[in-house]
């Protein structure tokens, strides 16, 4: 019966493929944010924290595997509780196919650096594993060491802001970001040497950005095979307001720390 359990367990997570959604995202070139596809996003999470009381959306993040959710380090207090919720298109409305996992361990990057937004990643280890539907699939990662192509069309999404002093969305939301090559984005009318080689930065056109609400969240990326990889983790902005001309929205690069994230799974698969 075990073998049977494990090649049924495996079909189910093939049939489910990562980066893979079984309603696709309509992929408008709208310049400001809007509504997402119901579900069209399926790695999307809803990190929310007990810090007022009940249970409230702090950050957004990717669901990776059945078990691994990816945020960035910044979002993490040790005096709350967090959990994960998935499946959600509205954060007000009880909706069917969605579930809530408390998260078991969180590990930040030993080397996160707060005044700096360095290193700005984390994983979060969910109390129990998610079982893979229409309404909850994980994204697929990009490979060690790939540095997207200036201009490259990414999409944010999140339940961040509408506008820098605007309400937070209900809806899931998403905006076209094209990506900013590191070569521009260091210079020094952009974010000069707040922008390392271990980020990605997108957007930048004044009009669309990732807004409070939205750190941790992914910037989703499609390979040719039309998978969907995560390939930053949303860390900061301008300090001016959402959407600046020449201040993109700056995320962590994921494919930098491929690394750090297979050992940091690897030491509890192990462990």
């Amino acid at each position: 019966i075990m073998r049977s359990l494990v090649l049924l367990t495996f079909l189910v997570a093939s049939a489910y493929g990562c980066g893979l959604p079984t309603f696709p995202p309509v992929l408008s070139r709208v310049v400001a944010g809007e509504d997402v596809k119901p579900h069209s996003w399926p790695w999307q999470i809803s990190l929310q924290s007990d810090s007022s009381g009940r249970w409230r959306h702090v950050c957004g993040g990717s669901l990776i595997s059945s078990d691994w959710v990816l945020t960035a380090a910044h979002c993490i207090n040790d005096r709350y509780n967090y959990r994960v919720e998935l499946g959600k298109h509205s954060l007000k409305t009880s909706e069917e196919g969605s579930v809530a996992r408390r998260a078991a361990t969180i590990i930040t990057h030993e080397d996160y650096n707060t005044m700096l937004s360095r290193n700005d990643i984390a994983l979060i280890k969910l109390s129990s594993p998610v079982t893979f539907s229409d309404t909850i699939t994980p994204a697929c990662i990009p490979d060690l060491g790939v540095v997207l192509p200036h201009g490259a069309p990414c999409y944010v999404t999140g339940w961040g802001r509408l506008s820098t002093s605007g309400p937070p969305a209900d809806i899931l939301q998403q905006a076209l970001l094209p990506v900013v090559g590191h070569d521009t984005c260091s210079q020094p009318d952009w974010w000069s040497v707040l922008a390392t080689d271990k980020m990605v930065c997108a957007g930048g056109d004044g009009i669309t950005a990732g807004c409070n609400g939205d750190s941790g969240g992914p910037l989703n990326c499609q390979n040719p095979d039309g998978s969907w990889d995560v390939h930053g983790v949303v860390s900061f902005g301008s300090g001016q307001g959402c959407n600046v001309l020449q201040k993109p929205t700056v995320f962590t690069q994921v494919s930098s720390y491929i690394n750090w994230m297979n050992t940091v799974r690897n030491f509890f698969i192990l462990g």
